[in-house]
């Protein structure tokens, strides 16, 4: 594709005065930009960036060897991959009900005093304990409130 074929022509400026095609905030194609689709801004930049790479990649080190603050934390984060957190070797007891909370959190506890788990890493499990909680009193409360209903209609 060409560069001349993204530019706007006469042809599309005289596209850009007339009336509507469409009914404003209706679309005339329902489903959208087909996926991979590129706007024309994409292409020329693509196509104007195109061969320059090397170039372009060689000045950013330079600049960044330089003293440019901003060029060495782009050629930095760009070699250096985003820390992510390591996996943590403990396995969660089981959970079916409150009582399972009680032995989560032990073995949480006694994980950080052993030196397996980090203060950090316990206090994201014994978040994801306070959910798992959270969510087993809600289906208990769905269940107690159930029944009381179901209690309350075969009064009447």
């Amino acid at each position: 594709m060409s560069v001349d074929s993204l530019q706007i022509t006469e042809k599309t400026e005289r596209r850009a005065g007339r009336p509507r095609k469409f009914r404003k905030g209706r679309s005339g194609n329902p489903k959208g930009r087909p996926m991979g689709c590129k706007n024309r801004k994409t292409l020329i930049a693509e196509l104007l960036l195109d061969g320059e790479a090397e170039k372009l990649t060689r000045k950013a080190i330079d600049l960044a060897l330089g003293g440019s603050e901003s060029a060495l934390r782009l050629c930095l984060d760009r070699l250096i991959a985003p820390r992510r957190e390591p996996r943590v070797p403990f396995a969660l007891p089981p959970i079916a009900g409150p009582e399972d909370i009680i032995k989560a959190m032990a073995a949480i506890t006694g994980a950080v005093a052993d030196g397996q788990l980090s203060p950090g890493e316990a206090y994201a499990l014994s978040q994801t304990v306070d959910t798992f909680l959270r969510a087993i009193d809600a289906r208990d409360f769905e269940r107690r409130l159930t029944r009381l209903e179901a209690a309350d209609g075969s009064r009447r």
